[in-house]
């Protein structure tokens, strides 16, 4: 006995996600557009503080934190402050202030991931010259940590007056 099976049809998506998938939709594109767009701000944020950090680890006044994992994490804020400054961008452009903002509370981010070693004296001893001591300390971790994301946040202007596509 002869078994004849029908001709095979070729599988459609269901009708119900026809909508979505159509790149004719103008929304559809300029939301695509803006996607792609954020992920290059956060890119080049991240490949500046990166790289920038890991300059500053050849350096001779490097500290001890200097290094690839210190670039890591520079490149790790620096993605995420392309990400909130294209979309600070496209919400109020003239606001300076906000920027700034952006800017210190990424690298406030920042410093609270890294070590921080103060001075070995008890601050009720000598507290003035512990607190100056604490406050060089300070400025020594921290401020390498900080430079790249400032580097940053100065190239990404660059950058859009560079290359006009990159405008949100």
């Amino acid at each position: 006995m002869i078994h004849r099976t029908a001709p095979r049809r070729a599988l459609r998506p269901p009708t119900a996600f026809a909508p979505v998938l159509r790149p004719a939709d103008p929304d559809v594109t300029d939301r695509a557009r803006l996607r792609w767009r954020s992920l290059s701000w956060a890119l080049l944020a991240a490949a500046v503080a990166g790289g920038l950090s890991l300059l500053g680890a050849a350096t001779p006044w490097a500290g001890p934190t200097a290094g690839l994992e210190s670039a890591l994490r520079a490149a790790g804020c620096g993605f995420f402050y392309g990400l909130l400054a294209f979309h600070l961008q496209r919400v109020d452009p003239d606001d300076g202030h906000l920027q700034a903002g952006l800017v210190g509370a990424v690298c406030g981010i920042r410093s609270l991931g890294a070590p921080l070693t103060l001075p070995a004296s008890s601050p009720l001893e000598t507290p003035l010259s512990w607190l100056e001591a604490a406050l060089l300390a300070l400025g020594q971790q921290w401020l390498p940590l900080w430079l790249p994301l400032v580097g940053a946040a100065f190239a990404l202007p660059l950058a859009v007056r560079r290359w006009p596509a990159l405008r949100p």
